[in-house]
């Protein structure tokens, strides 16, 4: 039998699968072969897997050594950018700045959406539609990192009160990975087909930015619908190392103001009022017992008040007072049984209090959102893709959820098409956080805390992560 003639086309989606459905067929073809022919095919066979082998690293030596040229550039926005933070809705300095790297870039740029929402469309052959997201807002939290270019700024907030506000989850990296993302894409267009969309969104700290860019009508305004929609969030942990599971990956989430009303008076005369303020503090206890008497012991739940806002002088009982509150939840069940709850108890207060039906407790509903849900054959591609990059020790897919919540998933909610992938991304000094583990703590520190920080080793690498899984999701 003659030697069979193979024309190997190695490209870029290689996998196990194939190698070893490669080594299964030569074992066939062996068997009717001569030992010199044998030689030969056995050569063959160890080029052929040399080749699949290495072509991962082969493929990531570019992207760092670009995204690591490029880090200069990108920590000096990144540090713009966290000096500079800007609340939901008013993201106007930042968008502008998106919206010019991505025009420069020759992405075709659409702005205006939902207020300050930018996305950038760039359109490279047949192929998929590939949706990136990067979350712009900042926290009304005061910074306490210490950094030299640490946020002193304050802002209006809807209300008219004046907070101070600093980048305490991580959006200012978010938006720095994309824009060096969206650098490297364009550079290695011509190792990728199809349509990449970079979607800058506004205000995902008071989880409504989706739904508003969504209702804004991008879709009809020149943004296409995604058939993957990818994003990445900073996360306490080490740098170099990632969390990528599959499933249920962040909880679903109300938030809800309840106001409280009551009868003022004189702080020297409270038999004569009705103090709403007490029925708040009342209510603050008791909605704990949704969580520890009327959850199942299984069931997993958390119900915070963030703030309770009642009066202003030492001497006078208020007319009202507001508790804002925020739930998180998996299944519809459990978001049942919290609100429910609620609404019990702010009524047995009422009635406990004699208030007119006119003055019992209202409730205004903020936003909802629902589970983040990861798509597995999505997640399992990119974290092979990752592995060689990472490190297998370093990619952690078997976490349970989460109890933070997102508004990603609400930029497709309901369009049965497009399949996600949202990964943690460690940012926190390998260090600090390793000191943190000896400590018996989850974390140097945490997610909208003043101290939160980013490592800035964690800029370019972000950028090399965030290349390398678009690339992957590319390729068919």
């Amino acid at each position: 039998m003659k030697f069979l003639n193979l024309n190997l086309n190695l490209n870029l989606n290689l996998n196990l699968n194939l190698i070893l459905n490669l080594i299964l067929n030569l074992i066939l073809i062996l068997k009717n072969l001569s030992m010199k022919t044998m030689t030969k095919t056995f050569i063959l066979l160890k080029v052929c897997l040399l080749a699949i082998l290495t072509l991962p690293a082969q493929t990531s030596k570019p992207v760092k050594e670009m995204a690591y040229a490029d880090s200069p550039r990108l920590v000096e926005i990144f540090k713009d950018l966290h000096q500079n933070p800007e609340l939901g809705f008013l993201e106007f300095r930042t968008s502008g700045i998106v919206a010019k790297e991505l025009k420069t870039l020759g992405f075709e740029v659409i702005t205006g959406i939902a207020k300050t929402g930018v996305v950038g469309v760039l359109k490279n052959g047949e192929g998929p539609i590939v949706m990136y997201r990067a979350d712009m807002d900042c926290n009304s939290v005061k910074e306490t990192t210490g950094l030299p270019y640490a946020s002193v700024k304050t802002m209006k907030k809807e209300d008219g009160t004046e907070v101070p506000v600093m980048h305490a989850c991580g959006h200012d990296a978010h938006v720095t990975w994309m824009l060096g993302i969206a650098r490297i894409m364009m550079a290695l267009r011509d190792q990728w087909k199809g349509t990449l969309v970079f979607l800058a969104q506004p205000a995902e700290e008071p989880m409504t930015g989706a739904k508003a860019m969504v209702n804004d009508k991008m879709y009809e305004k020149g943004v296409p619908i995604p058939d993957y929609l990818f994003g990445m969030h900073t996360w306490p942990i080490a740098v170099g190392s990632i969390i990528n599971g599959t499933g249920e990956r962040t909880s679903g989430s109300d938030q809800l103001d309840v106001t409280f009303y009551g009868i003022g008076g004189h702080g020297s005369t409270p038999e004569l009022a009705i103090d709403p303020i007490v029925m708040a503090s009342n209510a603050v206890l008791q909605y704990q017992t949704l969580i520890s008497r009327s959850l199942p012991a299984q069931d997993v739940g958390v119900l915070t008040v963030g703030s309770i806002q009642a009066g202003s002088d030492n001497n006078v009982i208020p007319a009202y007072a507001v508790a804002k509150l925020n739930l998180r939840w998996f299944t519809e069940k459990t978001r049942n049984t919290l609100l429910e709850g609620i609404k019990r108890i702010n009524e047995g207060l009422a009635v406990a209090n004699g208030l007119p039906h006119e003055l019992h407790p209202k409730i205004l509903m903020k936003s909802n959102v629902f589970p983040q849900v990861n798509h597995t054959p999505l997640v399992r591609k990119i974290n092979n893709a990752l592995t060689p990059l990472l490190g297998p020790e370093n990619i952690f897919s078997d976490t349970p959820p989460i109890m933070a919540s997102e508004d990603f998933y609400h930029l497709v909610l309901g369009n049965n098409k497009t399949t996600c992938d949202f990964i943690l991304v460690g940012t926190a000094d390998p260090e600090l956080y390793a000191q943190a583990v000896r400590e018996g703590k989850r974390a140097p520190f945490f997610n909208h805390n003043g101290n939160y920080q980013v490592d800035l080793a964690g800029i370019p690498l972000g950028v090399q992560i965030g290349v390398t899984a678009l690339l992957e999701i590319f390729r068919k």
